[in-house]
């Protein structure tokens, strides 16, 4: 019985074999035809007994596979072109991978030149996804992936980019890339010859000459920037500030980062880092009026009135029509009113200390109101219109309150 069995089952897998061998002869005789959809039918038939696939035939029907699809399905067709050189190679052998690696090569070509199209045609929905699928077809090609990330970042596809950028890291992706320059002979400019072994050539053959290197930069502070961007548009800014710290340390010098990271800080409402990174933007960038603006805002809301008011008269030194500098210098100014209102409070009953008190409060008026005055005309508003004639009508300047109040009857109507 057990020799009936074995070769009962000998007999299955010798037609089994058989067919399959068939079945790879039709595919063949229909690539030759052009019958392509035809030869992916006879494919599909076979692809479920691909993993106990005689291993004499599966080379040739990996191959087939590859062929069969082609562009018309450039993942599959790479799927299979890519599992015939790891088989082959596996078995010792490498009939049919020398044939398969160019029309692999050409698969990778094709999927990239369209994403490279489709990038400079702002079309960074598609190009991403052909990007990945470049990089997918062809591992080795780090760059491609790169490229996903910043397509997916340009589609606000932030969850797709940051996958892309976490695997770049993970695979220690640095972009460093070498150019071997020589100077053309001809016509005296310095060229990029591809590879070390063609320049050497090249100036052995006396084309060339003065050779030179230029290694780029590596891109991983980009990407762990980037990804620290995308977190701040994603409000996640625990995960940002994290990021544009490691980011920072690659370079402590941009401004930007600095900025974004600052930027998380308010929303955290740790306003004491705020601060502490406007004052070292101010460092960095000691002419950019929009720093101390900021840093006058932060004093403000710490009650550091004097500071504040400092730190907007120096934006404006720096940028005289800064609208929004004047209007916060006056307010901060207006704010020593308080105390002022707090004593009055309690001297009603004494009419010579309240009557001092009043015109010290008079004062602060007279103080704030030429930056007042200077921001209402620079960009007039509800709000500098409102405060322009609460103080005109407490200054008692007639003429100038009427002048204002249609106005600010007109605005406050609309």
């Amino acid at each position: 019985m057990k020799n009936q069995i074995l070769a009962l089952t000998f007999g299955v897998l010798s037609l089994a074999t058989y067919a399959q061998k068939d079945e790879l002869k039709a595919a063949e005789k229909a690539i030759k035809k052009g019958e392509l959809k035809e030869a992916q039918a006879i494919i599909e038939s076979l692809e479920g007994s691909e993993d106990s696939m005689d291993p004499k035939y599966k080379g040739k029907y990996l191959y087939l596979k590859g062929v069969s699809y082609g562009k018309s399905n450039v993942e599959k067709a790479a799927d299979a072109y890519n599992a015939l050189v790891a088989f082959e190679k596996a078995e010792g052998k490498q009939k049919y991978t020398k044939e398969a690696q160019p029309k692999l090569a050409e698969l990778v070509q094709t999927v990239s030149n369209k994403a490279i199209e489709q990038y400079n045609n702002k079309d960074y929905k598609n190009a991403k996804g052909n990007f990945a699928l470049t990089y997918k077809l062809s591992p080795a090609d780090t760059t491609f992936l790169y490229n996903a990330a910043v397509s997916a970042s340009l589609d606000e596809d932030y969850d797709s980019a940051l996958n892309y950028y976490k695997e770049l890291l993970d695979v220690g992706y640095t972009g460093i890339t070498t150019q071997y320059i020589a100077v053309n002979k001809e016509t005296g400019q310095e060229e990029d010859l591809g590879t070390k072994s063609n320049r050497d050539n090249m100036i052995k053959f006396g084309k060339y000459t003065t050779p030179s290197d230029k290694v780029s930069p590596s891109r991983k502070g980009d990407i762990i920037k980037n990804m620290g961007y995308i977190y701040v548009n994603q409000g996640k800014p625990e995960l940002a500030i994290k990021a544009l710290e490691e980011a920072r340390k690659n370079d402590p010098k941009d401004i930007n980062l600095l900025l974004n990271q600052a930027q998380m800080y308010i929303q955290l409402e740790k306003m004491d880092k705020f601060g502490e990174l406007m004052e070292e933007a101010v460092e960095l960038d000691p002419t950019n009026p929009s720093l101390f603006f900021n840093l006058g805002v932060v004093n403000a809301n710490e009650g550091k009135s004097e500071e504040a008011i400092s730190f907007y008269k120096k934006a404006i030194e720096l940028k005289p029509d800064y609208a929004d500098a004047y209007m916060n210098l006056a307010i901060s100014i207006l704010s020593e009113e308080k105390a002022i209102v707090d004593e009055m409070n309690q001297n009603l009953s004494n009419n010579k200390k309240y009557t001092e008190l009043e015109a010290k409060q008079k004062e602060v008026y007279r103080k704030a109101l030429p930056y007042l005055e200077k921001a209402d005309s620079l960009s007039r508003s509800l709000d500098t219109v409102r405060t322009l004639l609460n103080l005109y009508d407490t200054l008692e300047m007639e003429e100038k309150a009427d002048a204002l109040r249609p106005i600010f009857k007109e605005m406050r109507d609309q």
